[in-house]
């Protein structure tokens, strides 16, 4: 991974500054082997336009020479629809149609139940919750007004030795089962494949949850994109 270069907007709570500076970038993804996109449902109301763009460029190398990794919450409704995995199933069948994905990752830290935001459109202030989603509060009793990105921070132990990392990691994997069983309680076998590296086969669509495997399909990827 040391001949990548990663190219990524600045950090900025500034949401049209970074629509523009997306927007400058579109016509030089066609030299860029991965498209890792954000496409949760509070920013996409500002970036569709700009992502439709960016795919358009890179359509013909689409799956060849240039992959896509989506990374997104799930549909506004999952958690009012039953207790069952298929509701994804029309939700990735329309990112497919969208973005032609390689992989999609479902971030449960970024999916809010409907009346936990409030989704911008054109003009409007944005405004990007930090929370953590409320129905994730019971595992964190001790902070329940914890950060998301503390808790990325805490669980990616940056810097820490391999033995802190895969302790971490073992209880995020731990964190994760517990409140998706609780959600999907008679999937075990669909909760156990979520888990995995090959991911999760709903109908004609797979998932993945993030962060696991992430790195190794970012690398995965790009060496597919080279040898092509």
């Amino acid at each position: 991974m040391k001949n990548i270069q990663l190219i990524r907007p600045s950090q900025t709570d500034d949401i049209d500054a970074i629509v523009e500076e997306i927007e400058v970038m579109a016509k030089e993804t066609v030299t860029s082997r991965l498209l890792i996109i954000d496409i949760r449902r509070v920013t996409m109301p500002k970036l569709q336009r700009t992502f439709n763009t960016i795919v358009g460029y890179n359509r013909r190398d689409l799956n060849k020479l240039c992959y896509i990794i989506l990374i997104g919450d799930g549909p506004p409704d999952l958690f009012m629809a039953g207790k069952t995995m298929d509701h994804f199933v029309p939700y990735l069948a329309g990112n497919r149609v969208d973005f032609h994905p390689a992989v999609f990752f479902y971030d449960p830290f970024l999916h809010y139940e409907p009346d936990e935001i409030e989704l911008s459109v054109i003009g409007e202030k944005f405004i990007l919750p930090d929370k953590i989603p409320k129905r994730l509060i019971p595992f964190f009793i001790q902070d329940q007004n914890i950060r998301v990105d503390k808790i990325r921070s805490y669980f990616r132990a940056t810097g820490k030795n391999d033995e802190v990392r895969q302790s971490r990691l073992r209880r995020f994997r731990d964190l994760y089962r517990k409140s998706l069983s609780e959600q999907f309680p008679d999937h075990a076998d669909q909760l156990k494949a979520l888990l995995s590296k090959k991911g999760l086969q709903l109908a004609s669509e797979k998932m993945n949850l993030y962060p696991l495997f992430f790195e190794d399909w970012v690398y995965k990827l790009m060496r597919r994109a080279k040898r092509g």
